[in-house]
């Protein structure tokens, strides 16, 4: 089973002082998208902050009870297994109480790091079926340190030819989740 979590706090921004960053409606739609297309079994957003999570919650319900549900299906079907939720852990309780065992949590960094997995094993992990994982992304400048120290793995980075390396926490998840569940015709 694979979760994804988008957190909100604790986030460092491009001083490297941690800070809480505000949910967009982007990201809750589009990531809610792609957990959808690649199987994600939910689709956690990570903010301590009441009105964030009430934002949030409104946004969900919309298009899953409201007018929105009527005006476009696909999208009260893409929020599907679509929470909101105030930190990591209960996310992982929620993971546990679902799914039977908590997560092992997989975090994410443009950055590389030594004892970080490849996609390649992480998707053989995923695909064998007895582990439970959460995908953890940071918006702003990333997770803040101590969450990456925490973490049971650190997936490897998304590298391209160019050295900037700073892409939207909305192609990452994309990019991950096709390498991690996508079809392949090999």
């Amino acid at each position: 089973m694979l979760a994804v979590a988008l957190v909100h706090y604790p986030t460092v921004n491009k001083e490297g002082k941690v800070v809480t960053t505000s949910v967009t409606n982007f990201d809750i739609h589009d990531i809610a998208r792609a957990s959808r297309t690649f199987g994600v079994a939910r689709y956690f957003i990570v903010t301590p902050v009441p009105l964030q999570q009430q934002f949030t919650r409104r946004i969900i319900v919309h298009w899953q009870e409201g007018a929105g549900a009527e005006y476009n299906p696909s999208r009260k079907d893409a929020l599907t297994d679509t929470y909101v939720v105030g930190d990591l852990a209960e996310a992982g309780e929620a993971v546990a109480r679902d799914f039977g065992a908590p997560p092992l949590w997989v975090v994410t960094s443009a950055k590389n790091y030594p004892n970080s997995i490849t996609c390649a094993d992480l998707r053989r992990r995923i695909q064998a079926g007895r582990e439970n994982f959460c995908l953890v992304f940071g918006t702003g400048y990333g997770l803040h340190p101590q969450v990456i120290e925490e973490a049971d793995l650190v997936l490897e980075p998304i590298v391209g030819p160019a050295p900037f390396n700073h892409l939207s926490v909305r192609s990452a998840v994309s990019i991950y989740l096709d390498r991690l569940m996508g079809v392949r015709a090999d």
